[in-house]
């Protein structure tokens, strides 16, 4: 094979990725905007229509470890292909479903098929991209591709909607799957995989698997429960107690499904706690800021979606076309603090937001601010995935998908908590809805930016300047097989 077809190939494998990745993420946007005509149409309660989400929510959550792990043992490429093909059938089913009942199941199957895609993407990618520029320019792509596909299923999901029907948010994930399976059958390279022999830790893989989906499940029912509830408290402690016994279960396994050492270095390990923050904040301002515009401002759906789209051309710009060149130049950790600084600027920038906000002078120089998630995005990603060896890169990226995911859930769990409960008190004072929701907004926008400054804090203090890659970790064998 020449050097430019080789070329070609990974260049088209990212394409893949991105795209399959793509999907997925609309998925997770798409149906926020669409769930009143969902309600209607199939008749859920208020209680059963939040199940349209927590039934995608908790497996993706609960799989993408092990997903990650089953990735180095029985090959990455097939469990791409295997997580696509379920993700888009079930799609399918979730398009046609013509009871509510129906409906969750395929929910459900949807968030299985893209716990197995998605865990192995960056195991993936960050075996075919070697070269750093190469590499950061990937990962860039990759990044940009997250932040566009949550700002665009909002506005996708409105036309939709509106100009045909809410079944039509799920079909439009067959072509998209369909193209990617078919592009990705000569693209992606071919692993052989460890075999489960070297890997396969049934104990600790319960563990793991219960102990985060019991964690996501309680975390997106806090909303009902409250967080100082005998079911929140009960089912929080089991899901600690679990996930502490897995943690015990891989020091002392012959073959663990998560070797520890991933987590030794100080910069992997900073990296998931920025993530942990970061994501907290930035994906509830993303939920935040949309219901502010309808519930206070009287945005409609379409148009939330397309006012919120600067922030995704803002952050799709900074990843794209700047974030690779500043890490090759100035190193990972500084754009990672550079953007923390320009997402604390813009968090800050809503605490303050009127009851009649103008959107030019109120919101518009926060979603550009907000373009820092193009540096913070990519850096993390490539600090987290930096200990990644060949033979165990899917777990990398099943843990590093992981934190993501805990992330978003948990911040939107206790932000739209803090904001609900300011906006009660408020109104039990005597102002009115639009006064008292916007408190209980500006309340969690000061949360989010005490997350950012936390995230800021752990990036100066723990995080260090990488050292360049020695000629020994170079030569390192590789215990996964790989065919151009």
């Amino acid at each position: 094979m020449t050097v430019p077809a080789v070329l070609r190939s990974r260049w088209t494998a990212l394409v893949v990725l991105s795209t399959a990745m793509l999907m997925t993420i609309l998925d997770g946007s798409i149906v926020t905007v669409a769930m009143p005509a969902i309600r209607d149409d199939l008749g859920f309660s208020p209680a059963g229509l939040s199940w349209t989400m927590n039934a995608y929510l908790i497996p993706l959550g609960g799989l993408l470890l092990l997903a990650g792990r089953l990735g180095d043992l029985v090959g990455r490429r097939r469990l791409f292909l295997t997580g696509t093909a379920v993700f888009t059938a079930a799609s399918m089913l979730a398009g046609a479903a013509t009871t509510s009942g129906l409906l969750i199941a395929a929910r459900f199957l949807q968030g299985v098929g893209s716990a197995l895609a998605s865990a192995v993407v960056l195991g993936i990618l960050v075996t075919l991209f070697t070269d750093t520029r190469e590499r950061g320019v990937a990962i860039g792509v990759f990044s940009f591709t997250g932040a566009a596909g949550a700002s665009l299923g909002q506005v996708l999901g409105g036309v939709l909607t509106d100009a045909l029907s809410w079944h039509w948010i799920f079909f439009i994930n067959l072509p998209i799957g369909l193209a990617a399976i078919l592009l990705a059958l000569p693209a992606l390279p071919r692993d052989r995989g460890l075999g489960l022999a070297s890997g396969a830790d049934l104990a600790g893989a319960l563990l793991v698997t219960s102990g985060l989906t019991l964690g996501v499940y309680t975390i997106v029912k806090v909303e009902r429960y409250g967080w100082i509830s005998a079911h929140t408290l009960g089912l929080g402690a089991v899901s600690v107690v679990l996930l502490a016994g897995f943690v015990v279960r891989q020091a002392r396994a012959a073959t663990p499904l998560m070797p520890l050492r991933i987590l030794r270095s100080r910069n992997v390990s900073g990296a998931y706690l920025v993530q942990l923050l970061t994501l907290s904040a930035m994906f509830a301002f993303q939920v935040l800021v949309a219901l502010y515009m309808q519930e206070v401002l009287g945005y409609g759906a379409l148009g939330t979606g397309l006012a919120m789209l600067p922030a995704a051309v803002a952050i799709g710009v900074t990843s794209l076309l700047v974030s690779a060149r500043l890490a090759n130049r100035f190193g990972e950790r500084f754009v990672l603090i550079a953007g923390l600084g320009l997402l604390v600027i813009a968090m800050a920038w809503l605490t303050s937001v009127p009851v009649h906000a103008e959107y030019v002078t109120d919101l518009l120089p926060a979603f550009v601010l907000i373009a820092g998630g193009g540096l913070v995005l990519p850096s993390l990603t490539g600090l987290g995935m930096s200990s990644a060896r060949p033979d165990d890169a899917g777990v990398a990226s099943g843990l590093f998908t992981t934190v993501q995911q805990v992330g978003m859930a948990l911040g939107v769990a206790v932000l739209t908590t803090l904001a609900a409960s300011r906006t009660a008190d408020l109104r039990a004072d005597g102002q009115d809805a639009a006064a008292a929701l916007t408190g209980g907004y500006r309340l969690a926008f000061g949360v989010s930016t005490g997350l950012l400054v936390g995230a800021l804090a752990v990036a100066l203090l723990v995080l260090r300047r990488p050292r360049p890659a020695s000629t020994d970790a170079a030569t390192e064998p590789a215990a996964t097989t790989v065919k151009a």
